[in-house]
């Protein structure tokens, strides 16, 4: 039972922890990051198991972490509400062509990495960014000037017809 409570108390820690380091993608870490992220994992096992390294503490131990990541998502599933509390909201850190610095200092996000993602999605400017968004989980999204210009041209033909 202790190592059950361990895991719970363990758990909830690094969910907060995550929740206060911000929206990343597991590909946006930087090396010194994904070290962090290892040695963590080493730590938590001390953590929680406490020098027990039998098999069923390892089981205990998993599964219990198992079982609050299934309780998050089925939460997060059935109340939108609580999906927006556990998971976060949807940043806007590009508007009309322009950076929000507020917000990309609030999601620790710079320059760089926005023009990094914009070119990897085609874009070659900001200014050709109608929306620029930090997804919930980290991924960064566009929406640019053109796509609002040709769904109202294929609306347009719609009504045509």
């Amino acid at each position: 039972m202790d190592i059950i409570l361990r895991a719970t108390v363990i758990f909830w820690s690094i969910y907060v922890l995550v929740r206060m380091l911000g929206k990343r993608e597991l590909a946006q870490l930087t090396p010194f990051e994904l070290i962090v992220l290892v040695a963590t994992g080493d730590l938590v096992q001390q953590g929680v198991t406490h020098n027990d390294f039998s098999l069923t503490a390892a089981v205990l131990a998993v599964t219990t972490f198992a079982f609050w990541a299934s309780v998050l998502s089925w939460l997060t599933y059935l109340s939108p509400r609580l999906e927006s509390v556990l998971d976060g909201d949807p940043t806007v850190i590009v508007r009309d062509g322009a950076f929000i610095p507020e917000n990309m200092r609030a999601t620790r996000v710079t320059t760089s990495e926005v023009e990094s993602e914009m070119r990897l999605a085609g874009i070659g400017s900001v200014a050709e960014v109608q929306w620029g968004t930090v997804e919930a989980k980290g991924r960064l999204s566009f929406i640019t000037r053109g796509s609002d210009e040709q769904q109202g041209a294929r609306d347009e033909d719609q009504v045509v017809a």
